[in-house]
């Protein structure tokens, strides 16, 4: 009897235990705590033991924020939103999942911040799929090499600094030298050349970003572009987000097989974001009140950049991050550090771009360490002797300026790298396709420039631009086969005839 009873309590119990089971399966675990205390960007909140590091937090108002510092006894959650309706003794939950945003090609022609929310009046963003914003960089076996060119449009950077695609090019210079002027134009380039582009606006003042939205879509390459923006009074947090966000949009066209740029303007807001956040979070400050991990939020950031082999669908993400330079001081602790991350820079400089030399790139200070490897073989047969004549007229000029007397073979080093520096000037906004680049370059190397006068170099360039040049040689220009004497020749006579009007 005794034993008939127990079998059937326990019977009972496990059903009864069961349905406990079934029954906290269906309801929804919340775990809360509270607002301590706020800053600038900042809250510190308890009462959350289970939270980890980035995760995601909700406060009240449908405001979000990231656990940055999980400390034993409080978290500080770094605010992504307007916080000013917060208050101390605030509830907050975790949502369980690290930040992530919206990917896909519903985002293609949006203006967009780094939650994924539309700032362009135009409706939600459709998107069935969503990405985190903090991702693991391509392995290194799973990467091709840098071999195809991206075309930027510039004669100075396709010629003498070229860009690969999944190269990490830096932009740098002091303020207003152009440098979001040569990122826009190598975006226009990319037109009708199956590459997808992403804009990312870090702390930029609203009329600088809706100036350059306003260009894009005028040139028509809204088409293509993703513009993901934070202003210079949004939170600091949604400025460190930024180009993680961006990053990860870009990636979701990369694995999907397809070349993708992506502009960072500028990553010096965003270090001085991340700075701020790091002091108000009481975290050690190092060089130039910067935290110690500066440098790593940077590479991991631009670690993503990269040339995917085929078997993970041969995708391409380059990256071109600007950044500002002060009183032209490249030794400075940001832009080191980002000269060391990067493949390359491009090196904008203010006393050129006084001069009217535009755009101001200082070839000397310039560098791309992918070079002719990720150039057209077209391009390889001019660019070398390009740069060398350039340097030489630049330091003959240098001593040019002293009044010496100069001797007939100086005076035409001179005269021909004046000619140089007139075909390197381009306006914005007008990018030169590669058969027109090459056929003023090869112009340039055959000296075809020389007995025009300076004032008429730019109608000279414009008549090679509208030269016409049989098919078949248009095909081999853009090609990877090498350059051929007959097709130099060739080339060389067609610029020499649609030059006669303007040589003295």
């Amino acid at each position: 009897m005794e034993t008939h009873l127990a079998g059937i309590f326990d019977h009972t119990f496990a059903r009864i235990v069961e349905a406990r089971e079934a029954h906290a399966s269906q309801l929804k675990v919340r775990e809360t705590g509270t607002v301590t205390s706020l800053s600038t960007g900042i809250a510190r909140v308890s009462g959350l033991p289970g939270v980890c590091f980035e995760e995601v937090v909700k406060f009240p108002g449908d405001l979000y924020g990231i656990a940055f510092n999980v400390d034993e006894d409080e978290i500080g959650v770094v605010l992504l939103g307007d916080y000013w309706q917060l208050h101390a003794g605030d509830e907050v939950e975790r949502r369980g999942h690290v930040m992530d945003v919206p990917v896909g090609d519903g985002l293609i022609g949006r203006v967009i911040n780094p939650l994924g929310r539309p700032l362009d009046e135009r409706g939600p963003v459709i998107s069935e799929k969503r990405l985190p914003i903090e991702r693991p960089a391509p392995n290194i076996m799973d990467r091709s090499p840098v071999t195809e060119p991206l075309q930027s449009g510039i004669k100075v950077i396709d010629a003498l600094v070229p860009i690969g695609r999944g190269q990490r090019e830096l932009i740098l210079g002091d303020r207003q030298t152009g440098k979001t002027a040569i990122a826009i134009d190598t975006i226009l380039n990319q037109r009708g050349k199956n590459v997808l582009c992403v804009y990312c606006a870090i702390g930029q003042r609203a009329s600088s970003v809706a100036r350059v939205v306003a260009n894009l879509r005028d040139n028509g390459a809204m088409d293509y572009t993703v513009v993901v923006v934070t202003e210079g009074n949004d939170p600091p947090g949604l400025a460190y987000i930024a180009p993680y966000a961006a990053t990860s949009i870009a990636e979701h066209f990369m694995e999907a097989g397809r070349d993708v740029l992506i502009v960072y303007d500028d990553l010096t807001h965003h270090a001085r974001a991340y700075r701020e956040l790091s002091l108000l979070l009481r975290r050690p400050p190092g060089r130039e009140a910067y935290p110690g991990d500066i440098f790593y939020i940077h590479s991991r950031l631009l670690e993503r950049a990269t040339h995917l082999l085929d078997e993970f669908g041969g995708g391409s993400l380059t990256a071109l991050p600007i950044i500002e330079t002060e009183a032209q001081n490249i030794a400075a602790y940001i832009p080191t550090n980002l000269i060391s991350i990067t493949d390359g820079q491009i090196y904008l400089s203010p006393v050129l771009f006084e001069l009217g030399i535009l755009p101001a790139v200082d070839v000397g200070k310039s560098v791309s360490r992918v070079g002719g490897k990720a150039q057209l073989a077209a391009y390889r047969a001019v660019a070398g002797d390009l740069k060398l004549a350039y340097a030489q007229f630049e330091e003959l000029e240098t001593f040019a300026r002293f009044g010496t007397r100069l001797d007939e073979n100086t005076r035409k080093i001179i005269e021909h790298g004046q000619r140089i520096r007139a075909c390197l000037k381009q306006a914005e906004f007008e990018p030169v396709t590669v058969t027109g680049q090459i056929m003023v370059l090869l112009a340039l190397t055959g000296k075809l420039f020389d007995g025009v006068v300076l004032d008429k170099m730019r109608d000279a360039q414009h008549a090679l631009y509208a030269a016409a040049l049989p098919v078949e040689l248009i095909a081999r220009l853009t090609s990877a086969d090498q350059l051929s004497e007959s097709d130099r020749n060739t080339v060389l006579n067609i610029a020499r005839e649609a030059l006669v009007p303007f040589i003295l």
